[in-house]
């Protein structure tokens, strides 16, 4: 029940307290654009909500004062365009009065004709459905006829007068204390990488698990820009990459706890394949993978993994690409036929646990089996003592698990 005053009535709202205070909750950045004949329409609004699913509506609150609303408000459908943080400038744009709004932006035309802009996350086409008086707003409802994601990138939002991004893993507690002792380990590696890419004319990569992912800590060798390019990359910790690091005792369990990485239910045959993978690992000491005829294309998909936030629509795609992957690491036999494109030995602290990864990359196609041999044990070697240095440190006690494994 809401306070009132000695006289009855609900004391006013100061409206500069309301918008600051308001201000402090986050909203999604979207323009809402139309089509008068051959004229674009367009305002930007920071109200737009779903509002069901059955059927599938959605609103949005403009001002009844707005100039744009008032051509937006004559025209039977809209489209919702929802922005990506790279596009504050197209925001700023079409919040202007008295300019063209759609100067120099591509845009396509959705169902029902109204513009689809170019680098939109998500656009949702609609017809109007109500229009509903609220204060000095209306609440329009649309009935959604078509929508579709776009680019794949961070939502843009606004918040206390500016606009900014969401990145998920920013809001995870431990990421930068995790990263912290993984980087001090990766410094002890750092000497032996060196020296071992210059002995063996290849690329070398430490890798280690961050907030769940796969991230490239730190590199040396041979190709020095595709080495600094790898630093601070993020790959998905999901079968077939990181076998290393599934390090349970119980190997089951360890593809157990490996599948659930997978952006989909592994099957029981998948399951028995991941245990097949980790097994011959384990016999090995070191992990395997070749290159795949389509190899270059599943990098691209899974670069942008490290170019934007993740979502669950882009964990399901790189899932379905690195999936195909599969195959190609962790065969029993290499023969002259296979061309490698990794190995990767593991460094591990006194319980045993997997704390970084050494990675050779960069190997010229068609070696012999032997050469694969002799790389990998010169690179176990080294990954050996980069543990024994670990071991000798007083890095060791600190660290915390890192990869989830329980000894």
């Amino acid at each position: 029940m809401a306070r009132t005053d000695t006289d009855g009535r609900t004391p006013e709202v100061d409206s500069t307290h309301f918008r600051e205070t308001l201000g402090r909750f986050p909203t999604g950045v979207v323009i809402v654009t139309a089509i008068d004949g051959d004229e674009p329409l367009g305002m930007v609004v920071g109200s737009f909500t779903s509002v069901s699913l059955d059927p599938p509506l959605v609103a949005y609150l403009p001002a009844r004062t707005s100039t744009s609303y008032t051509r937006l408000a004559q025209r039977k459908h809209f489209c919702v365009n929802v922005l990506s943080v790279e596009q504050e400038g197209l925001c700023r744009q079409f919040s202007m009065r008295g300019v063209d709004k759609y100067a120099g932006v591509d845009w396509s035309p959705a169902p029902s004709g109204s513009p689809i802009l170019a680098g939109a996350v998500a656009w949702i086409d609609c017809e109007v459905d109500d229009v509903v008086s609220a204060g000095d707003h209306d609440i329009v409802i649309g009935r959604v006829g078509a929508l579709g994601a776009g680019a794949e990138a961070t939502p843009m939002l606004f918040l206390r007068g500016g606009y900014g991004g969401f990145d998920a893993r920013s809001l995870v507690a431990g990421y930068s204390t995790d990263l912290r002792k993984q980087l001090q380990v990766a410094d002890l590696a750092r000497a032996p990488m060196e020296q071992l890419a210059a002995e063996l004319n290849l690329a070398c990569y430490a890798q280690a698990v961050v907030d769940g992912d796969l991230v490239v800590v730190a590199g040396a060798g041979a190709g020095g820009t595709s080495v600094r390019t790898h630093i601070g990359h993020r790959m998905p910790f999901t079968p077939p990459y990181g076998a290393l690091f599934c390090d349970e005792d119980d190997i089951d369990a360890a593809a157990r706890r490996w599948s659930r990485y997978a952006r989909k239910p592994a099957s029981d045959d998948e399951r028995r394949t991941y245990v097949d993978m980790l097994a011959t690992v384990r016999t090995r000491g070191w992990s395997i993978g070749l290159k795949a005829p389509h190899h270059d294309r599943v990098w691209d998909q899974v670069t942008q993994y490290s170019r934007v936030a993740p979502t669950p629509d882009l964990d399901r795609k790189i899932g379905a690409v690195v999936d195909e992957l599969t195959p190609y690491y962790e065969p029993n036999e290499v023969d002259a036929e296979n061309n490698v494109r990794i190995l990767a030995a593991p460094v591990v602290d006194d319980a045993g646990r997997t704390v970084l990864v050494l990675a050779l990359f960069g190997m010229p196609n068609g070696v012999s089996p032997d050469q694969v041999e002799s790389w990998a044990r010169t690179l176990v070697s080294v990954a050996d003592e980069v543990s024994r240095r670990l071991a000798a440190s007083s890095i060791s006690t600190e660290l915390a698990p890192m990869t989830g494994a329980q000894k």
